[in-house]
């Protein structure tokens, strides 16, 4: 549990992240002109484990609303290894993708903030060019980094925050459950990727969040 100032921070935090949340300070959505919503989930083993783009295509598809995803996501990618390896640029440019929604590691560190901000905004220059919507999926540390996890929630958010793209607060959302709860259950065996009920969490807000942006 958070204490004190760092209470207060993580509210801070959930403040300036509830203004992020579907809705972005650029060009207003442009939907495809048939009734699928087109996404490209960019990461790694975090985005692929339980297959995150499936759960997400599956709830989406419970509240009626029609997805077709595609992945991008190696082990222990950053989005600077995949700005190198120009796959992403390539799909990005070439397809009609409404959201791109990418992650990375924790970052919860200088070097992982520094490459959310660079690799952020590079994306989303090449978002806003081809008319997509760009999304940070917030994620969390490992539960031998627990202490970490204030560091992850704010660099998440500064990102999304300095690109005016949409944040989903995935990891945020686990914090608060865990807190309150106790229940270590969205975490998988290895204390790090997620369970299925973990994923099935992600994509449940990953899904909310289409649709608050899609109201927009």
């Amino acid at each position: 549990m958070i204490k004190g100032m760092k209470i207060d921070r993580l509210f801070h935090y959930i403040f300036l992240l509830s203004s992020l949340i579907g809705c972005d300070g650029h060009n207003p959505l442009t939907v495809n002109d048939d009734s699928t919503i087109h996404i490209l989930f960019v990461g790694n083993s975090l985005t692929y484990t339980n297959d995150l783009p499936q759960l997400v295509k599956q709830e989406a598809h419970q509240r009626g609303l029609e997805l077709s995803t595609e992945m991008i996501a190696f082990p222990n990618y950053a989005l600077e290894d995949h700005w190198q390896d120009g796959a992403m640029q390539k799909r990005i440019n070439n397809g009609t993708f409404d959201f791109v929604i990418v992650q990375q590691g924790p970052s919860s560190q200088s070097d992982g903030r520094e490459m959310l901000l660079d690799y952020g905004a590079r994306i989303k220059g090449l978002c806003d060019q081809n008319q997509a919507k760009l999304v940070f999926f917030m994620v969390w540390p490992a539960r031998s980094n627990w202490h970490t996890f204030l560091g992850v929630i704010q660099n998440y958010t500064e990102a999304a925050t300095a690109t005016q793209s949409i944040l989903c607060p995935v990891g945020l959302e686990w914090k608060k459950y865990i807190d309150t709860t106790d229940d270590y259950s969205y975490y998988g065996s290895d204390q790090f990727h997620p369970s299925p009920k973990g994923s099935q969490i992600a994509a449940e807000l990953i899904t909310k969040t289409l649709l608050e942006a899609l109201k927009k």
